[in-house]
């Protein structure tokens, strides 16, 4: 553990900036939301503080467990929050780091160079959106606690407890799931992101446990970034072997970043800003395209690539491109656009990471010329294959048979009246027969129809000239309107809603992941905005004989909760969409006031590429892999044949 020039680190480090109490009124200010996102942002600004104890060379060990309760602890074996009393307010550093808003080290400029967590203002909102917490601090020998409960009152102030020969910060947390209604904690998120964390983190050791399912994870990665491309790639092909890394921690801000080109048609890049992972990007994104746009363009230029001296487009030297940027940025010059530190605005990261970037990267493609090569080949066939595309889109527009024609969705789409595109609602509907149902049973102020008919493309094995030429692909792109791939423009589109209806079946499924995947790599601000939904039609309706009293039931544990109410009943099992009449598709899975909706949003970027990768790229043993672990093949898609209620059995 490669520790930095030591630092005096007690409560008088700690800087105050008063002011707790909006936080239990307006916690999406804070952490974004109060749904699963926000419940997860809670720890994640814990685990952050025991990343920046790891960061400033003071840690190599920290653990998180889920408990039963739903309560979660985080535990690292750094220098231990101060336990001190601050000459300021008079409490001791764990009092005001869980008490007073922007109350943390990383405000004043001592403790910390640089720091993920807002430490203070993290620990203390969550210690506002907790029943309790409990913080144990070892340190020099002895053993310190700090309780609080409802949201920040201290219920015991900072106590000796005992001796110990441990060191460190134990943090138990219960989050207050009244404001966290119908949300836990994920192992599977949690699971991704500790692994993300663990990449950046050389020779420090992640563990994770869920005492609940009994799962228990280990992270620990000697190989930092070029293991993370690794991990990200491996369910893609590379077109090069080797994987290049780069470190120059010369300037201000220290800079790291690895890429490797594979044949997908999609560029993702990753990034970090003091190991907190910047999901939108910002002027450290910015500034490392254009390095690589400079660097190419300078490369086919001197070796006369291309015809008439044309250049590359950014979005053709991206594509296939894997590219992990992790930034260490001094507190005094950090900043980020929003409270939830998802957008880099440190002004300065745009021109130092562009002149690292763009000099690593030129020396690097001028010692490896066989690879450089191979990309080179790469992009020059997204270029073809870019103009291509908007060749077929020019002649399209001549014949008005394609892309932006609406004449082309006559007969196909039953259009909505409301001139509000926001609260007009596009149902992608499977089948004829189902169209049919939705087209006379929708409200047709605000809800569209547009049946699917033929077999959709799979996008992530397809090139966009080819996606394109599918004419379920193209009338959906016509229908939402705004467009796809480098021409999708959100502003364009039609609804403020599109919703994707299928039978509950394999078949319903298989086009629910096809339709997601084409708008996951060419609409993928639909998702990012929270456009995209799936319907949620029942698997049973329940008739009861004696009065024909209607239920509907969407799984097993429903039907059996319903039949236990009845003794006289039918049950009728839905295998598709087309079975139900237009009456009663409305009332259980098309009206607002009574359906059941799935947003479809990306909680994990690294997770979600991953996933569409496995699941519908080409590496079929990744998918059996994939399929063995997360599915269970016990369970059946058929109902009990008979219930017995009070000693009297039925047929059903």
């Amino acid at each position: 553990m490669k520790k930095e020039k030591f630092i005096e680190y007690n409560a008088d480090s700690i800087k105050i900036l008063r002011g707790l109490e909006g936080v239990k009124k307006r916690p999406g200010m804070y952490i974004g939301s109060t749904d699963e996102r926000g419940l997860h942002h809670l720890l994640w600004e814990i685990v952050d503080n025991a990343v920046d104890e790891s960061l400033a060379g003071f840690a190599n060990k920290i653990n998180v467990t889920l408990k039963k309760d739903g309560s979660v602890i985080v535990e690292d074996n750094g220098r231990g929050i101060p336990i001190d009393i601050n000459k300021e307010t008079n409490l001791s550093g764990v009092e005001l780091v869980f008490t007073e808003l922007h109350a943390g080290a990383k405000f004043n400029e001592g403790a910390y160079k640089t720091s993920g967590g807002l430490h203070g203002v993290g620990s203390s909102v969550v210690n506002a959106l907790s029943k309790f917490i409990s913080v144990t601090v070892w340190q020099n020998q002895k053993e310190y606690l700090t309780i609080f409960e409802n949201g920040g009152v201290i219920k015991q102030k900072t106590t000796l407890v005992g001796k110990t020969n441990k060191r460190g910060t134990y943090v138990r947390f219960l989050p207050d799931y009244e404001i966290f209604r119908n949300s836990k904690f994920s192992f599977e998120v949690i699971s991704e992101r500790l692994r993300e964390t663990s990449f950046l983190l050389k020779n420090v050791t992640i563990s994770l446990q869920d005492e609940n399912s009994g799962q228990h994870e280990i992270f620990s990665y000697e190989n930092g970034i070029k293991a993370f491309i690794e991990f990200v790639n491996d369910s893609k092909d590379p077109i090069h072997s080797e994987i290049a890394t780069f470190h120059d921690a010369k300037t201000l801000i220290d800079v790291e970043f690895g890429f490797q080109y594979t044949n997908s048609y999609n560029e993702n890049i990753i990034s970090f800003v003091n190991n907190v992972k910047t999901n939108d990007g910002g002027t450290h994104e910015t500034a490392a395209k254009t390095a690589f746009t400079k660097v190419f363009n300078e490369y086919v230029q001197e070796k006369n690539i291309l015809k008439n001296k044309n250049v590359f487009e950014g979005s053709d030297i991206r594509e296939g491109l894997t590219l992990i940027i992790s930034l260490k940025i001094p507190e005094s010059i950090l900043e980020f656009v929003g409270q939830t530190k998802t957008k880099l605005g440190t002004a300065e990261a745009k021109a130092i990471v562009e002149e690292v970037v763009y000099r690593e990267l030129k020396f690097w493609i001028n010692e490896n010329k066989e690879q450089t090569i191979k990309i080179i080949d790469k992009i020059k066939h997204s270029y073809e294959t870019r103009l291509a595309a908007r060749q077929a889109k020019f002649e399209s527009k001549k014949t008005k048979s394609v892309l932006n024609d609406k004449k082309n969705l006559s007969g196909k789409l039953t259009p909505a009246q409301s001139k509000n595109f926001k609260e007009r609602e596009l149902f992608l509907v499977e089948g004829d027969s189902a169209g049919g149902s939705a087209k006379l049973g929708r409200d047709k102020k605000i809800q569209a129809i547009l049946p699917l008919k033929g077999k959709v493309i799979n996008a992530e094995k397809s090139k966009f000239i080819e996606i394109i030429k599918n004419d379920e692909i193209t009338t959906i792109i016509n229908a939402i309107g705004a467009g796809a791939g480098n021409d999708f423009n959100i502003k364009n589109c039609q609804y403020g809603k599109i919703i994707i209806m299928t039978d509950a079946d394999t078949d319903g499924a298989h086009i629910q992941i096809l339709l997601l995947t084409f708008l996951y790599r060419y609409m993928k601000p639909l998702i990012e905005n929270e456009m995209i939904y799936i319907a949620q039609p029942p698997l049973y309706k329940i008739t009861v004989k004696k009065n024909n009293q209607i239920f509907y039931a969407w799984n097993e544990e429903e039907l059996k909760e319903i039949s236990e109410k009845h003794k006289n009943f039918e049950i009728q099992r839905y295998k598709g969409l087309g079975e139900m009449n237009s009456e009663q598709l409305w009332d259980t899975t098309m009206n607002p006031a009574t359906r059941t909706l799935i947003k479809v949003n990306i909680d994990d970027a690294i997770l979600t590429e991953r996933k569409v990768s496995i699941l519908m790229g080409d590496k079929i043993d990744m998918r059996k892999q994939w399929i063995n672990k997360h599915v269970n093949f016990e369970i059946s898609d058929n109902f009990k044949v008979k219930i017995t209620k009070e000693n009297d059995e039925r047929e059903i």
